[in-house]
């Protein structure tokens, strides 16, 4: 019953989430399971287990030893100068030996194994921070291959619609069989992609399987960065994980069990001291007829002499045994310190690469949008389509792969910090501590346990690697352009400029070039004040995020020398927001430049 309730202790994790009606499986929920089922987390919590009842034997040591032995038989004696002697015999014997002084042997196995539970205690935490990490990061996979796949068909659509469109135009007569034979080459390479995607996820949820007991479910939850309690530098880290790691912890307690165990050894140079107790109840003993009792109390001192140079052997083992205990401490600090260094800086550089990746996927989206467009007016070549289409493909993979690799990273940094499972908000039901199970860990120093120094990120200076290029590759000097007859500009011509700059201005988010497009008379729609205007127009471009805005339709007209109305459609995008409008623009030229009046927009 104890160790059902212990085996509780130790394993049976809970969410707060009880009585929460059934929706999609979390990270945590995969989390759970797998420390639960794991075959690996069972196995470390038999090993537990046994020392328990290992040291619960050692603690024999301490007790009396009690022994009853019985005998009868059939005696044949033969004495000189007499008769020959047959007669039946009976004996009972009861003794009793309490070991007064074993050399401190059994005091110092009992605290061996004590260390050793304790060793087999941080094992068992390690296994189960471990499996969760194993776990997050089939979760993550089977997330990233289902969006792969995703994608995979997508692209797969993008090049068997263009394939049919190629293959219309050669049965028509107005395509290249050139371009049809490229555009079938690119099909079947998307078709592959396709295959190689679906494995990949077969593969995965076969992991997942292994690892969590069951298949991946078909609906599951996104989970969020796992950024809660991670500290501000990888230094911080480290110093967090040698005072929390389980696999340090328990490198520390096998090196106080080793040094139990040389103690231990001392005892083979000391004496023994027992106090016995003996009563005996003979019958027909040594050819004497008739019952005999004997009763002795005694103390017996036995101190060895010699015994081949056993015991001195086996103190010179201890002691490599407890330098092998430090040399493995040492190798346990190394390995900690450079998972937590490795994974730490993996959370803070794909943060930082994710920013440009969404970059180059806008703009290799924006890219292949206007090739497409151009291609269907023949100013772009199939090729070019095809590239366009193919570095979207690509652009849009690094970013999911890059997404599930920053939420793995800070799995991998909690799990080498022994934190993952608290982390996923997992705890352990009446889980015992150390000291309630009769033990006293170690406190760690950082300092002298595992100094947390870890390499240094390089910072690249940009500007100079781009200067080195530079003077390697000088650019040839421009000639200069013969002087050309000033171009007269339309006005219509430079409102459209104008737009076109204000729209630029806009997406970028340059506020100051954005409000210097309004005349200082500029009145906002809706009667209210410039100034309000103004300030509520840099509160929303200051908000994180990206900005798409695109125009069509456009008409611009003059309704006098220096006064003119465009009227477009306009379509918005943000990261929290997204519209299509009709907007009209009231323009003024003001000091030889055209400036907005007025705005006014409706559906």
């Amino acid at each position: 019953m104890r160790s059902f309730l212990f085996f509780k202790g130790i394993l049976a994790l809970y969410l707060g989430l009880a009585g929460l009606p059934a929706q999609a499986v979390t990270l945590s929920e995969a989390a759970q399971q797998a420390v639960l089922q794991n075959p690996e987390v069972q196995a470390r919590w038999r090993a537990f287990n046994g020392t328990l009842a290992q040291q619960d034997a050692a603690r024999g040591g301490y007790f009396p030893r009690v022994d009853i032995t019985a005998g009868a038989g059939r005696e044949h004696l033969e004495q000189p100068n007499q008769a020959d002697k047959d007669f039946n015999r009976r004996s009972l014997s009861a003794s009793l030996n309490q070991m007064l002084f074993d050399g401190f042997a059994t005091r110092s196995e009992v605290r061996r194994l004590g260390y050793l539970k304790l060793v087999r205690y941080y094992e068992l935490l390690d296994i189960s921070e471990n499996t969760a990490s194993e776990a997050s990061r089939a979760y993550y996979d089977v997330l990233r291959y289902r969006k792969l796949v995703k994608l995979a068909e997508d692209n797969y659509g993008q090049h068997r619609l263009l394939f049919d469109q190629m293959e219309q135009r050669v049965k028509a007569g107005v395509g290249r069989r050139v371009d049809f034979e490229q555009a079938g080459g690119r099909l079947s390479l998307s078709e592959s992609n396709l295959l190689t995607e679906v494995t990949n996820l077969h593969d995965v949820s076969a992991r997942y399987q292994r690892i969590v007991g069951e298949l991946p479910p078909t609906d599951m939850a996104e989970p969020a960065l796992l950024q809660t309690g991670v500290p501000p530098t990888s230094n911080a880290a480290v110093l967090e994980a040698i005072k929390q790691s389980p696999v340090i912890s328990a490198a520390i307690e096998n090196i106080r069990s080793s040094q139990m165990d040389q103690d231990g050894r001392n005892a083979g140079f000391m004496p023994r001291v027992e106090l016995r107790a003996r009563q005996d109840l003979d019958h027909n003993r040594d050819g004497i007829l008739g019952s005999r009792q004997d009763r002795v109390v005694e103390m017996v001192l036995n101190y060895n002499l010699f015994r081949g140079g056993s015991d001195s052997a086996l103190k010179r083992q201890a002691a490599e045994n407890l330098n092998a205990s430090k040399d493995l401490r040492d190798k346990a600090c190394r390995d900690v310190r450079q998972t937590l260094a490795i994974a730490y800086n993996d959370t803070q550089r794909i943060a930082e690469q994710l920013r440009y990746l969404d970059a180059h996927q806008l703009a290799a989206e924006k890219a292949r949008d206007a090739y497409r467009k151009q291609f269907d007016i023949g100013q772009r070549t199939l090729l070019d389509l095809l590239d366009t289409e193919n570095e979207l493909f690509q652009a849009r993979r690094a970013h999911v792969n890059s997404t599930y690799d920053h939420g793995a990273a800070y799995a991998r940094t909690h799990a080498a910090m022994g934190t993952l499972l608290a982390a996923l908000n997992l705890r352990r039901i009446e889980t015992p501590s150390p000291s309630e199970m009769g033990e006293d860990p170690f406190e760690v120093d950082p300092a002298t346990a595992c100094p947390p120094q870890t390499p240094v990120t390089l910072v690249v200076d940009k500007p100079a690697a781009v200067a080195r290029i530079a003077a390697l590759n000088p650019l040839p000097q421009p000639v200069p352009a013969p002087v050309a007859k000033p171009v007269v500009v339309s006005d219509e011509e430079q409102i459209r400029t104008a737009i076109k700059d204000w729209i630029t201005a806009w997406a970028k988010k340059n506020v100051d070039a954005y409000l210097a497009f309004y005349s200082p008379g500029f009145a906002p729609a809706g009667g209210g004040v410039r100034e309000s205007w103004v300030k509520q127009r840099t509160q929303r471009l200051a908000q994180p995020g990206t900005i798409e805005l695109t125009i069509d339709n456009l008409n611009v007209r003059l309704t006098g020398a220096d006064a003119a109305v465009s009227e477009f459609r306009q379509t918005y995008r943000s990261d929290a927001y997204q519209d299509v409008v009709s907007k009209i623009l009231h323009w003024r030229r003001e000091a030889g430049r055209w400036m907005i009046t007025q705005e006014i927009a409706g559906k």
